[in-house]
C-alpha cells in the first residue's frame, strides 16, 4: 500500500493529471523530500503506525500527501507534538516535517530539547533559506547578502550569520545521526531518499534522535526558474551548509518505557497528590445546555486574578473527569492591563475553546461588562463586581445579571487578591455547575504547597456563595 495517496484533494475537485497537481510551486524541493519520506516509510513497513508532524509554513502541506497519522502543530512546536506522540505511543514511528523559519527560528527551543533528549525521533528540515509561505522574509539560515523582503539591500553582518542546523545538532550529545543532503541533481536525490530512510530506520530500531537537514529549492522567492534554483543551491548554499555526515554514532536501543496512565487516581497517587474527596466528582456538569457543553469568559483588569479563575474552574471540571479548555488573553501590562479568559467544560469532547458567545461571564470591571455583557447567550448569567462597577449596561433581558460586592468582600477578609476567589463561589452558587465541595477540593490541593493560604481562600469561596444565595 503507498504511504502517497492516490489523489490530492484540491478545493477545485480537480480530476485527472489535475488531481495528481500538489500544492508547491514549480521546482520547489518539498515535493522529492516528502516523495522519499513516503518511499522508507513503505519499505521498512511501517505506515499504519506512523505519526507524521507538520506546523506552520509549506511544511503544513504535508497531510495532504502521506497516508499516515498526521497531527499539525502550532509554528515552532512540531517537535514538542511530536514528543507527545512518542512518548503516549512508544510504539508509534514519530516524523517531525520542518521549514527553516519554523524549526530555526521560532521553534529552536524546542528542536534543540528534543535533540538533547534523544528520544528516538526522526525530524526531517526542509532549508530553502527563506520563510517560503508567508511572504519570503528573512530566515535564520538565509546567506549574506541574499535579499529578502525583509532585507531588500540583503542580509547584513549586524543581521547575523546564517545558523547552521545540522552543525548545531550534531554536537549535542543525544543524537545519534545528523546528516545534510540537497536535491540540486540526481547523485544528491540519491543521496537525500538514503539520508531519510536511514534517519526512519534508526527510530524504528529504538536507536535514538535522527536529524535530516535537506537543502531544498525555492524558485518563487528566489525569483528564479527552477533550473537556475537548483543551481543556485549548488553554488550559493553549499559553500555556507556543506553536505555530508555531520554524526554517525553506535548507540544502545533504548527499551520500551511505561505507557502513560490516564486513571485520575492513579495520577493523583503518582503525583503525592490528595484522592478526591467522597462526593466531590460529579458524573457530569449539571444543567448542562443541548449541546453538552458550557462556555464561560472571565474579564477584568491586569491583576484582578480572572486567569488564576480561570484556571481553578478548568481544573475543578478536569478532576470531576469532564474534558475542559482554557484560552488566555493578556493585556500589555501585567497589572492595568486588560486580560480574560475562555473556559469550555463538556460532558465529551470539547470541539471547539472558543466562548465568544458564553453562558456565563465573570467581569471584574466596567470595560469587561460593558465589552463581554451584550455577548452572553440568552437565558445565561453576567456576574459582575458591585464594589468596583457603579451602573451596569443594559443587556438582553433573559441575561441575569448579577452584581456582588466581589472586592468589598475580600476587603473584609483583609486580603483583597482573593477577590477572584469570591467570584468562583458566587459563580457556583449562582450555576450550581460542580458541587461546593469540588471547588474547595481544587483550591486546597493549588495550594498545597502554601498551606497558610488555604483557609482564607475557602472562606472567600464560602462568602462568595453565601452572597450570591442572598442576592
Amino acid at each position: 500500500m503507498s504511504a502517497l495517496y492516490e489523489r490530492f484533494e484540491r478545493h477545485d475537485h480537480g480530476r485527472g493529471l489535475k488531481a495528481q497537481a500538489t500544492h508547491y510551486c514549480p521546482g520547489c524541493g518539498h515535493g522529492l523530500a516528502q516523495q522519499y519520506l513516503a518511499q522508507a516509510i513503505e519499505k521498512l513497513g511501517v505506515q499504519d503506525r506512523t505519526v507524521a508532524v507538520s506546523p506552520v509554513g509549506c511544511a503544513v502541506l504535508l497531510y495532504y500527501y502521506l497516508d499516515v497519522g498526521n497531527t499539525q502543530a502550532a509554528h515552532g512546536r512540531a517537535p514538542a507534538v511530536a514528543l507527545g506522540h512518542k512518548l503516549a505511543h512508544p510504539e508509534s514511528v514519530v516524523v517531525s516535517y520542518q521549514g527553516d523559519g519554523d524549526l530555526a527560528s521560532i521553534g529552536l527551543t524546542e528542536i534543540l530539547h528534543a535533540a538533547q533528549l534523544g528520544i528516538p525521533l526522526t525530524v526531517i528540515f526542509a532549508n530553502n533559506a527563506v520563510y517560503g509561505m508567508t511572504g519570503g522574509q528573512l530566515a535564520p539560515t538565509t546567506l549574506l547578502g541574499q535579499q529578502t523582503t525583509t532585507s531588500p539591500r540583503g542580509r547584513g553582518r549586524e543581521m547575523g550569520q546564517p545558523l547552521r542546523m545540522a552543525e548545531l545538532i550534531a554536537q549535542l550529545e543525544a543524537p545519534v545521526y545528523v546528516e545534510r543532503v540537497a536535491l540540486y541533481d540526481a547523485k544528491q536525490r540519491v543521496r537525500a531518499a538514503k539520508a531519510i530512510e536511514k534517519a526512519l530506520r534508526l527510530q524504528v530500531e529504538g536507536a535514538g534522535f535522527s536529524f535530516v537537514e535537506v537543502l531544498t529549492e525555492c524558485p518563487t522567492h528566489l525569483g528564479l526558474s527552477p533550473v537556475e534554483a537548483e543551481r543556485w543551491v549548488k553554488e550559493r548554499m553549499t559553500p555556507v551548509f556543506p553536505l555530508g555526515v555531520k554524526k554517525d554514532v553506535a548507540a544502545t536501543p533504548w527499551g520500551p518505557w511505561p505507557e502513560p496512565s490516564f486513571d485520575p487516581e492513579a495520577v493523583l497517587a503518582a503525583v503525592g497528590a490528595e484522592p478526591l474527596a467522597d462526593g466531590a466528582a460529579p458524573a457530569r456538569v449539571h444543567a448542562l445546555p443541548p449541546a453538552g457543553e458550557l462556555g464561560f469568559k472571565l474579564a477584568g483588569a491586569g491583576g484582578d486574578g480572572a486567569q488564576t479563575a480561570a484556571l481553578l474552574l478548568v481544573r475543578a471540571a478536569i478532576d470531576a473527569g469532564l474534558d475542559a479548555t482554557h484560552i488566555p488573553s493578556y493585556g500589555p501590562e501585567s497589572r492595568g492591563g486588560t486580560s480574560y479568559a475562555d473556559v469550555r467544560i463538556a460532558d465529551g469532547q470539547v470541539l471547539s475553546p472558543d466562548a465568544s458567545a458564553p453562558d456565563a461571564l465573570v467581569a471584574f470591571n466596567a470595560p469587561s461588562l460593558a465589552r463581554f455583557g451584550p455577548a452572553v447567550r440568552p437565558g445565561g448569567l453576567a456576574l459582575y463586581d458591585g464594589s468596583v462597577i457603579a451602573a451596569a449596561p443594559a443587556l438582553d433581558p433573559s441575561v441575569r445579571l448579577t452584581g456582588l460586592p466581589i472586592t468589598g468582600i475580600a476587603r473584609e477578609l483583609g486580603q483583597p487578591l482573593v477577590k477572584n476567589v469570591v467570584a468562583l463561589g458566587a459563580l457556583q452558587a449562582l450555576t450550581g455547575i460542580f458541587p461546593e465541595e469540588r471547588f474547595l477540593s481544587t483550591i486546597r490541593e493549588a495550594l498545597r504547597k502554601r498551606p497558610a493560604l488555604v483557609e482564607v481562600n475557602a472562606e472567600a469561596f464560602r462568602r462568595g456563595a453565601r452572597a450570591a444565595r442572598e442576592a
